[in-house]
């Protein structure tokens, strides 16, 4: 575990996307055992945990990935003076369609939005947030879309059943004093 800890830190930190479990296995080969690997990430993830330490360990598309905590992020934009991928209402609500419908056809999204979609899907697929799954298996054999690892990243999800769901929607988009009026 000596050795192991500062290894796993190291791979996380060099890693272009988030570090898998299964990627991390394929790195250590035979050396360390799951249960050790494991155990050496949780004491990782309590070390980052700490409130003195500008970074922590987020778990996003299946793996793991250092991140800035949010009370440095003005600095941090100073310093990158990079814009935020900033989408429209349009393009996140056709985001959300191909999230929870995935695979999706175009002419589903199309149904759904009741506007055309292809030039949202464009922008969607530069940005790398969905991508081409392959063709639906009917007439004229149609593009399939699905969410990407990136959109994963974006939206700091350990997976897709990290959406959140209908209901939980619809409470945030509830107003409380209509709910505090219905419960009286």
């Amino acid at each position: 575990m000596d050795e192991l800890k500062p290894l796993l830190e190291c791979l996380i930190f060099v890693s272009p996307t988030p570090l898998t479990p299964k990627r991390v296995q394929e790195v250590l080969g035979e050396g360390f055992t799951p249960k050790a690997v494991e155990a050496a990430l949780q004491a990782l993830k309590a070390d980052y945990d700490s409130p003195d330490r500008g970074l922590y360990l987020q778990e996003v598309a299946e793996g793991l990935q250092f991140r800035t905590k949010p009370r440095y992020s003005e600095w941090i934009k100073l310093m990158k003076k990079a814009a935020p991928t900033r989408l429209s209402k349009a393009a996140l609500e056709t985001l959300a369609i191909i999230a929870y419908k995935q695979p999706v056809v175009k002419g589903d999204i199309t149904l759904l939005r009741g506007v055309e979609v292809d030039g949202i899907l464009r922008t969607l697929l530069e940005k790398n947030l969905i991508r081409i799954l392959g063709r639906k298996e009917i007439p004229g054999r149609p593009l399939l879309y699905g969410t990407t690892k990136r959109f994963l990243e974006l939206f700091e999800l350990k997976d897709l059943s990290a959406l959140p769901s209908l209901e939980e929607i619809k409470s945030l988009s509830e107003d409380p004093d209509e709910t505090e009026a219905e419960n009286e």
